[in-house]
């Protein structure tokens, strides 16, 4: 279960008896005896939910309960209280206390009150990941996605650190969301790091965070990425695309599983599952020194590939239609039918943006087509050449051209697999292609 749950009481008796038999019940627990010791604890902590007492030195519970709403809306928090009355109870639900508990506490309602409380931030992360995109599984029936499905529920119980391959668009963060959800830590964070996106600068801060005055601009204290994971799962999208500088940073914390925030001194310990996404030949990147070694095998425990959609065709009628039912839910709209030879239009396609491509393209059609059936004269402009090869021996003018272009083709790789003495990976790069492909059309032209 592992949820942290914050008792905020002066009376010393309440909170052991509380620490005690919600301890029992599987949570983590941690006690304070003010509203400003609350408030200090919420941001070092970001407890899932609060017991909060009414009476309390300095600071009262129902200014403290404001306080919490004010900076963490989504906090659930049950208020406690001697002296309770019907006036008390309406004010705490009025600023959006969960539930109010009187004392003499009922231990076996206070259990009832924490589960339930604890069940609603349950529901609204799975609604947000929902509203997100983000709560589907990966969809498909293809072999390459059955035998990626099987790697997932063989991995996920366990923590090992996992290094997702695969281009864009085809459905990484998915994958490392579906490993987070079946782990043993699903009842905690999954923070999300998009590499690519962070300034070298703010790296750190981003990071690990920062105290209040640490740098200019730092107007309060902020917790950082690795922080915010403890205990859950951290996914470090786009890895490649970070300087060696920050990979230095990363490389460091993944090894000591401790840090500093920015500015300040104390030692914050960290317990995060590492997921790492890449699009990128980090093989190559190696060879190219634009990615550390020593980082690589840190991360690469358990290499995981996402298949190209163009690899798995057989999906594409699966997924259009999954797409179309779930955009006209949520643009409450009537869904659409897609005929046969829409789908025989999609399916000739090959997809260089992937799953992210199809996505956008049935969105397009949903919001933009006024019939409620969807044809082939509907389509988009699609490229009608597939990346599987034809023999050039066809007859007509369309497949001469084919042919002569795959005999140039043929000449053309070869002459760059000689140019690169047979390296793949500098060949692929060369020529802009990604490895596997290039795996294929050298056993295709026969040049292996």
């Amino acid at each position: 279960m592992n949820e942290t749950i914050l008792v905020v009481d002066d009376e010393e008796s309440i909170c052991q008896s509380l620490k005690g038999i919600l301890s029992d019940e599987g949570y983590e627990v941690l006690t304070v005896r003010s509203g400003e010791a609350c408030l200090d604890t919420i941001e070092e902590e970001l407890p899932s939910l609060v017991l909060l007492d009414i009476w309390l030195p300095g600071i009262d519970g129902i200014e403290t309960l404001k306080r919490i709403k004010s900076k963490h809306p989504r906090m659930q928090v049950i208020m406690i209280s001697g002296h309770g009355t019907v006036e008390s109870a309406v004010t705490t639900t009025k600023l959006g206390a969960f539930d109010f508990v009187e004392k003499p506490l009922s231990l076996d309602k206070i259990v009832l009150a924490v589960n339930h409380a604890l069940d609603i931030v349950r529901l609204e992360e799975e609604n947000r990941l929902l509203k997100n995109g983000h709560g589907h599984e990966i969809d498909g029936e293809s072999k390459a996605i059955i035998e990626l499905r099987e790697m997932i529920q063989i991995i996920s119980p366990t923590n090992a650190w996992i290094l997702i391959m695969g281009e864009n668009g085809t459905g990484k963060e998915l994958v490392a969301r579906s490993i987070h959800r079946q782990s043993r830590r699903s009842n905690k964070s999954f923070i999300e790091v998009n590499c690519a996106a962070i300034p070298e600068e703010l790296i750190e801060s981003e990071l690990f965070g920062h105290e209040k005055g640490a740098f200019t601009g730092a107007t309060e204290k902020k917790r950082g990425k690795f922080d915010l994971a403890n205990k859950g799962t951290i996914f470090l999208d786009e890895v490649a695309d970070m300087s060696l500088k920050a990979q230095a940073k990363i490389l460091r914390i993944l090894q000591e599983k401790k840090f500093e925030r920015v500015g300040g001194t104390r030692i914050i310990d960290t317990d995060a599952r590492v997921l790492a996404a890449t699009n990128k030949d980090l093989e190559y990147e190696m060879e190219e020194g634009r990615f550390r070694q020593d980082l690589y095998y840190r991360l690469n425990v358990i290499p995981l590939e996402v298949p190209p959609l163009r690899d798995r065709i057989e999906d594409v009628p699966l997924l259009a239609r999954q797409f179309i039912r779930e955009f006209s839910r949520k643009e409450s709209k009537t869904e659409k039918h897609i005929t046969d030879d829409a789908i025989a239009v999609l399916m000739e396609h090959t997809w260089p943006g992937n799953v992210r491509e199809l996505k956008n393209i049935m969105e397009r059609l949903l919001i933009t087509l006024p019939s409620e059936i969807i044809t082939a004269d509907d389509m988009p402009p699609l490229s009608k050449e597939k990346h599987r090869l034809s023999r050039p021996d066809s007859s007509g003018d369309g497949d001469f051209f084919r042919g002569a272009k795959e005999v140039f083709e043929k000449e053309y790789i070869a002459k760059k697999l000689a140019e690169n003495k047979w390296n793949i990976k500098k060949t692929a790069e060369a020529i802009g292609l990604e490895r596997s492909n290039l795996h294929k059309k050298i056993k295709a032209y026969g040049l292996d």
